[in-house]
């Protein structure tokens, strides 16, 4: 009997993250059996947060897996399911997408002959995300049959530069089917641990996600990640509004339930602009700056900016009333967001309508450019389950 069970598989950086990618023709027709191979794949749980014993990083960036396979609807080339996956826990999440590995599906699928392109020039291949039920549209380069890695993009939070991946998320709010507002109001109360109360933005667009001023929680727009990492009490206190806030948008029925949901909502502390030092050690100045945003994912603070999260920010800042749309100085651009992470500026773009006499705008697409690159191919090994 062998000792461990091998899945064939790609190791793939796309944007900011990396994940294990997987066929879905490579793993069991059951999915009930995904989250041990996924989980032992990964390294998790680990209770030093570390993953030594799998291929996860030890950050929510790091511990992730993408499934692909054929498309399952009619207008789109590929099936691309997400699964975010706990470091020290068992969670394994469907529930979100993840915009960052977004980058690297289309590129995976053209390389492994899973779509039609052309040999030379851009490849266009059409995503169905099926954790959101959304289509995204990937643009790259090919050269000699195989995608481009090489270029002068450079994207925030990467040292290296590489070749772009336009990506266009179509139609991307309301995943859930319950409005782009689900609490039906720009902004709502939150309870704290304290019994007190914090005013919240609760938007779908791209993905859940929940918008607090940093100030209303007590620290700086500008606090870094491992400054938050160390505030103990802050990241309880956020994972609490976290959790109310899935309650109050119809995810979970129970903030204990709230808790095993770890991909949705995401929260993301937000300010106004100001003058900081990425992590990097450039200084980001504050007229180059149009929202200040501090994003927690899977109970750890990001050091970027997650992409889908990046989106539902954008979307947030043009719904009149909103603690995002609270933050920004005058003539922003709404089109090209400028939002300041701990790793620099990120910026976004949205295809908007704003309705008359409707707060909340009709949103049409989401844009991005990223990069992506293949690190590793072959196999990954698992204990025999």
């Amino acid at each position: 009997m062998a000792h461990q069970h091998r899945i064939p598989a790609v190791f793939m950086r796309g944007g900011t993250s990396k994940a294990l990618m997987l066929k879905r023709a490579d793993l069991p027709a059951d999915q009930q059996q995904w989250p041990a191979i996924f989980l032992a794949a990964l390294g998790s749980p680990d209770p030093y947060a570390r993953q030594l014993d799998g291929m996860g990083g030890g950050q929510s960036s790091l511990s992730k897996v993408c499934i692909i396979g054929p498309s399952s609807i009619e207008g789109a080339d590929v099936d691309y399911t997400f699964a975010q996956i706990s470091v020290t826990g068992t969670e394994v999440d469907y529930s979100g997408n993840c915009g960052n590995m977004s980058s690297a599906v289309g590129p995976f699928a053209y390389d492994e002959k899973m779509v039609a392109g052309p040999r030379n020039g851009e490849c266009v291949v059409r995503i169905h995300n099926t954790n959101s039920g959304k289509i995204i549209v990937s643009r790259f380069l090919v050269e000699e049959g195989e995608a481009c890695v090489h270029g002068d993009t450079r994207i925030t939070g990467l040292a290296s530069a590489g070749a772009p991946v336009t990506l266009s998320f179509e139609d991307p709010a309301n995943t859930r089917g319950v409005g782009v507002l689900p609490a039906e109001a720009a902004q709502v109360d939150l309870p704290t641990l304290t019994g007190a109360s914090v005013p919240a933005t609760l938007v779908d667009s791209a993905i859940p996600a929940v918008f607090v001023q940093a100030e209303a929680v007590g620290v700086s727009a500008a606090i870094m990640p491992d400054a938050v990492d160390a505030h103990h009490s802050l990241l309880a206190e956020l994972e609490h509004l976290r959790q109310a806030a899935s309650v109050r948008m119809g995810i979970a029925g129970s903030l204990e339930e709230a808790a095993r949901i770890i991909a949705i909502p995401k929260l993301c502390m937000v300010g106004k602009a100001q003058t900081y030092t990425a992590l990097n050690g450039q200084e980001i100045a504050a007229r180059d700056v149009d929202v200040m945003v501090r994003m927690i994912s899977a109970g750890q603070p990001h050091r970027a900016a997650p992409i889908t999260v990046s989106l539902a920010t954008a979307t947030a800042a043009a719904i009149a009333g909103s603690v995002v749309q609270q933050c920004l100085g005058d003539g922003v651009d709404l089109r090209a967001i400028r939002l300041g992470s701990p790793s620099g500026v990120v910026q976004v773009g949205v295809d908007l309508v704003q309705q008359e006499g409707v707060p909340t705008p009709k949103i049409l697409s989401a844009s991005i450019v990223r990069t992506q690159r293949r690190l590793m191919e072959g196999a990954v090994c698992v204990p025999t389950l």
